[in-house]
């Protein structure tokens, strides 16, 4: 551009911002000339923004942007303070630019669009990292386009943000082209604000508006409901936005609540549903994956029941989506015929529309997509179309989160069978572990713990870590366990216990290496002997707070020659410390050092007591939340030190029911029965075999595995744990599908008859599946 042409384009510029605002006498929308020298309302004019509604207005001005900066596509942005976000409203261009436009932008979002927004300035981007590019990386456009933003704001009111994107090779926005802009910037703010004074709602719809550019698009078709009215081509580019944002979030999703949160944004609200239900069938019952919006009731309806029956759910898993009205008869589909509306939609929502869509997968389906609408709603063959798309990348979604999900259960099963299947009860020493699978990989860990109780005084701590993440890894923790506890029944000191297993896994000809501590402790006299194999040494909290760190020689990891033999070292514990063992991934991703971060962890909570050693190891392993904390699986071992001879000393007593055990209940009530009897706790024996029945009953339902039932006496108080191998929660409802909870957890109805006997009960994993632990106090007479 010449220097004439600059000094035109600023004296325009400069006019324009000393024009005052103009508004009609009644209110009524303002069509605002951009031609200089002119401040007049006229209807139309090709450097005008106009609109009598709020779809043609947000048009005009895209479209005048876009014509007048030479652009490839323009963007109107408006704010939504519910949201915080400024949301998508319309776009005018090209369609694969439209597509690198977000839907949403956080307020803080480091963009053009939000600074624009938020400063009342233009603003440019031409890299979306404003951060400084180091030494060893270049920034990189991840689209051909330059980005320039104008506010839309009066002096009253910021409306949002006019965004332009030109392609990278065009060369940088001129200051008399952002000038351009913020002219059309403000005649469109000018407008909305008189739309608002007329009672017009200036937000953005739940999906945008596309407009393509260009001409000789077919003008028959025009869906209700997408894109700008009367627009050619607008309905059928608008409907292309959510169809390709599900796809780029079903890319990213790893599990069934990022599908059904796509599902959410891109299928339920473009088409203004309000419920989404995402279900599958196994075992002869549809169960629920996952649902949003007003669905809670649907849920309900559709959780357990039967595949083959005369329902909607389960004729769409014929393959053949249907259109049901509550008193009609179906839209399509031949594979509707005889199907019961009033078993699962009618008595919701009376006169309702549904609409359940059969999700493919490669060869079969592999779940039924339910949406329910308020009211009567037409489905347009654009709509079926759209949905038949939105089903087949949904339906691959969740084949591949349900197979990787397979595999994660699969691999943690085999983690969870390595593990101990229950500590044993030692009179003077109370223990607890925990174990976290790491979340980025379905392969199984290296981590493992034990006790072993090798003579009525004598305890043996021992934790462990395999490196990798395979099978292997699993396979080399499984034989070096089985060695650990041979040696440790054997009587072998823990520096022995440690030596043998060296040479046990040299022989096995692996490259992997192992570290371990074990920790042998004399319950007579608190004398604790401690060994390490490279291994963090474990830390104990003294009875007055204090946190020490058991030492001992650090040695070198099993697997790696060692010339010298494995050394020891002996501490004394005092009645009521507490002693962690734990391995590196519950503290390797964190900021500070892992002993400190150990440190902290272990003084995290008070432990004044036995029972609030399993609150204390829920905290710690609650604290890895983050991804970057879970790359690596995770192993605690807490073991509280009574003392002999001590005045709140325990009485302990375990029972184990085979799995399918027709008896185990009645089993379980006797051992409650004849347990209480001899501790002289008699008053309490109906309340707690009341409690044994329901629990036990609910794991040998639900769990299908053995249990172990546990209880443990003290002074106050008396504490009830039953343990299985299924890690979902019990929760005390019928069912129970609300938001928040997972739909595939346990439902069972004995679960509320506890919660009534029982103030406190918990439910917390352990190294095979979960317990569920209950704590009841002990009269005092």
């Amino acid at each position: 551009m010449t220097g004439s042409r600059h000094a035109r384009h600023s004296a325009r510029v400069t006019e324009r911002r000393r024009r005052p605002p103009a508004r009609s006498a009644g209110g009524s929308p303002l069509v605002w000339s951009s031609t200089p020298g002119r401040d007049q309302r006229h209807s139309g004019g090709s450097h005008a923004v106009q609109g009598s509604d709020l779809p043609e207005a947000l048009h005009s001005a895209a479209r005048e942007a876009r014509r007048r900066m030479d652009a490839v596509s323009a963007a109107v942005y408006l704010v939504d303070e519910d949201q915080g976000a400024l949301c998508l409203a319309l776009a005018d261009g090209s369609a694969p630019s439209f597509f690198t436009l977000p839907g949403r932008m956080p307020l803080d979002m480091p963009s053009a669009t939000v600074r624009a927004w938020a400063t009342g300035e233009a603003a440019v981007l031409t890299d979306p990292d404003p951060g400084p590019a180091g030494p060893d990386r270049d920034h990189v456009l991840p689209y051909p386009y330059v980005a320039l933003s104008v506010p839309v704001a009066t002096d009253e009111r910021r409306f949002g943000a006019l965004t332009v994107l030109r392609v990278e090779a065009a060369g940088a926005f001129e200051p008399a082209e952002m000038g351009i802009l913020e002219d059309v910037g403000r005649q469109l703010a000018h407008i909305l604000a008189g739309l608002v004074e007329d009672g017009v709602r200036v937000v953005a719809g739940p999906m945008p508006m596309l407009v393509p550019a260009g001409a000789g698009v077919d003008t028959s078709v025009c869906t209700p409901g997408w894109g700008v009215r009367d627009v050619p081509g607008s309905a059928g580019t608008s409907m292309m936005f959510p169809l390709r944002r599900l796809a780029e979030l079903l890319n990213r999703a790893t599990t069934m609540e990022d599908v059904v949160a796509a599902a959410q944004y891109c299928v339920m609200s473009s088409l203004r549903a309000d419920a989404l239900v995402l279900v599958s069938a196994r075992e002869g019952r549809l169960w629920v994956l996952g649902h949003c919006g007003d669905s809670t009731e649907l849920a309900r309806r559709i959780h357990g029941a039967g595949v083959d029956g005369r329902t909607p759910v389960a004729a769409a898993f014929h393959g053949r989506a249907l259109y049901l009205t509550g008193d009609g008869p179906p839209l399509v589909g031949e594979a509707s015929a005889g199907v019961s509306r009033t078993e699962v939609y009618v008595p919701l929502r009376g006169e309702g529309q549904f609409v359940d869509l059969p999700l493919a997968g490669q060869n079969r389906v592999v779940a039924v997509c339910a949406l329910a609408f308020s009211g009567h709603r037409p489905f347009p063959s654009e709509e079926r179309v759209l949905l038949g798309m939105m089903a087949g990348l949904l339906g691959a979604a969740v084949e591949r989160v349900e197979l990787s999900a397979e595999q994660r259960e699969a691999a943690q099963l085999l983690q969870r069978l390595l593990l101990p299947a229950r500590l044993p009860d030692l009179p003077r020493l109370v223990t607890t572990a925990r174990y976290r699978p790491a979340d980025v990989t379905s392969e199984v860990g290296g981590d493992w713990y034990d006790v072993f109780r090798n003579a009525e005084e004598r305890a043996v701590l021992v934790v462990g870590d395999v490196e990798g993440h395979a099978v292997e890894s699993a396979a080399v923790m499984g034989q070096v366990r089985t060695a650990m506890a041979a040696y440790a029944c054997e009587g072998h000191r823990p520096a022995a216990m440690i030596d043998r297993t060296a040479r046990v896994l040299a022989e096995l000809g692996t490259a992997l290496t192992v570290t371990c501590c074990v920790v042998a402790l004399d319950t007579l006299d608190g004398t604790a002997e401690v060994a390490l194999a490279g291994h963090p040494a474990p830390l104990v909290r003294r009875p007055d707070g204090r946190i020490e760190t058991l030492d001992a020689p650090a040695n070198v990891p099993l697997g790696v020659p060692m010339a010298q033999p494995y050394e020891a070292r002996e501490h004394l514990l005092e009645s009521g410390s507490t002693v962690m063992l734990y391995t590196n991934g519950l503290v390797s991703s964190r900021s500070a050092s892992p002993e400190t971060c150990a440190r902290d962890l272990l003084g995290s909570t008070d432990v004044t007591s036995s029972s609030h050693l399993e609150d204390l190891a829920d905290r710690i392993v609650s604290e890895i939340v983050t991804p970057q904390q879970r790359r690596d699986d995770a192993a605690v071992l807490l073991a509280r030190y009574e003392g002999a001879g001590h005045g709140d000393e325990p009485k302990a007593a375990g029972l184990h029911i085979q799995r399918r055990d027709l008896r185990g209940v009645r089993t379980a009530r006797a051992f409650v029965h004849d347990k209480l009897g001899a501790w002289g706790l008699q008053d309490m024996t109906d309340v707690v075999e009341l409690a044994a029945s329901e629990i036990v009953t609910n794991a040998l339902i639900h769990a299908g595995s053995d249990v172990d039932v546990r209880l443990r006496a003290f002074e106050d108080r008396l504490r009830l744990e039953v343990r299985d191998s299924a890690t979902n929660p019990p929760i005390p409802s019928p069912l129970s599908l609300t938001e928040e909870e997972a739909p595939e957890a346990e439902h069972g109805r004995g679960m509320l008859i506890v919660e009534a006997l029982a103030g406190e009960w918990t439910s917390y994993p352990n190294g095979q599946g979960k317990t569920v632990a209950l704590n009841l106090v002990i009269p005092q007479e």
